[in-house]
C-alpha cells in the first residue's frame, strides 16, 4: 500500500517492532523436519468483485470516470502543492486532460483494482484506493494506491474506507492475509498502518525504483485470525455513540484495539 505524504489521520511517534516469525512447528514430517500448520479444505479464493460496499459515512464504488471524474478532479485539485502524490507511483496530473487519461487507465485496471471513496452526504468522490497484487490461490491481497483528498484526510470517512475494504477482504472473500506496504520514508503511511492494526514485518531494502529514485519498502500485514478483534474495535470506534454532537471522537481507535 502506498499513500501520499501527509494523508494519514493518525498520531505520530508509535514505535515499530517487527513481528518475530519463529513460532514452534505445527508438526513434524516423516523425515523429522518441522512443517507448518495444515490448511485443510483450502480452495482458491474469488477475485474481488466490481461492486459497491456501503458504509455509514462513505461508500466504496468501482471507479467510473463518468460518475466520479468531475468531483474527484475538483477535490484532488485542493492539494495545491501536489504533496499527496509524493509517494504514489505517478505524479499529480498537470491538467484535466492528463487527469482523464490517468482516470481512464485506473478505471479499467484489473490489478490494481481501483475503488472510489464517495461521501454519502454529498455524493462527491473524495478519494480513491485499490486492491492490488491480488493472489487468489494463496489468499493474499494488498491495499494500495491510496489517494485521499484534503476533504477526506483526518476524517471518520478515511478510517471507514479502510475498514470497508478490510471487511470485504476477510469476511466476503475469505482471504488469509491483507498487506500494507509503503516507502519506508513515508512516516504518515507507516503510522496509519499501525493505527489500523497492521503488524510491522520489516524492511525490504532497495525493493523498487520509482520516479527515478530507490525505495526501501516497509511491510505490514493483518492475518485472518487477527481480524475478528480488530473488526470489533473498528465497529466500536465507528459507532455514532463514540462521537459527540460536533463530530469529535470520545475515544481514539487505539483504545478499542486488542493489545499487540
Amino acid at each position: 500500500m502506498e499513500t501520499g505524504r501527509g494523508q494519514s489521520d493518525v498520531p505520530q511517534g508509535k514505535a515499530e517492532t517487527a513481528v518475530v516469525c519463529d513460532p514452534p512447528p505445527a508438526a513434524w514430517n516423516a523425515f523429522g523436519q518441522p512443517i507448518g500448520v495444515a490448511v485443510p479444505g483450502w480452495v482458491t479464493r474469488p477475485r474481488p468483485p466490481r461492486t459497491a460496499v456501503a458504509g455509514r459515512v462513505v461508500s466504496l464504488e468501482p471507479l467510473d470516470p463518468a460518475r466520479h471524474g468531475d468531483s474527484f478532479f475538483a477535490n484532488q485539485s485542493l492539494d495545491l502543492s501536489g504533496h499527496n502524490w509524493t509517494y504514489l507511483f505517478t505524479d499529480q496530473p498537470a491538467d484535466r486532460s492528463a487527469f482523464d487519461q490517468w482516470l481512464a487507465a485506473a478505471s479499467t485496471s484489473e490489478d490494481p483494482q481501483f475503488h472510489a471513496v464517495v461521501d454519502n452526504a454529498s455524493g462527491e468522490t473524495v478519494g480513491v484506493l485499490s486492491l492490488m497484487r491480488i493472489d487468489p490461490a494463496n489468499g493474499v491481497i494488498e491495499v494500495g494506491s491510496i489517494n485521499f483528498t484534503p476533504r477526506l484526510q483526518r476524517t471518520v470517512g478515511a478510517t471507514e474506507a479502510i475498514f470497508l475494504l478490510m471487511r470485504r477482504v476477510f469476511d466476503e472473500l475469505g482471504y488469509r492475509r491483507f498487506e500494507w506496504k509503503c516507502d519506508h520514508l513515508n512516516a504518515p503511511s507507516r503510522a496509519a498502518a499501525a493505527r489500523f492494526g497492521f503488524r510491522f514485518e520489516g524492511i525490504f531494502r532497495q525493493a523498487l525504483v520509482y520516479k527515478g529514485r530507490s525505495r526501501d519498502t516497509a511491510w505490514f500485514s493483518i492475518l485472518d485470525g487477527e481480524w475478528p478483534p480488530l473488526k470489533a474495535g473498528f465497529e466500536a470506534w465507528l459507532d455514532p455513540a463514540n462521537f459527540d454532537a460536533a463530530g469529535h471522537q470520545r475515544r481514539p481507535l487505539g483504545s478499542f484495539m486488542p493489545p499487540e
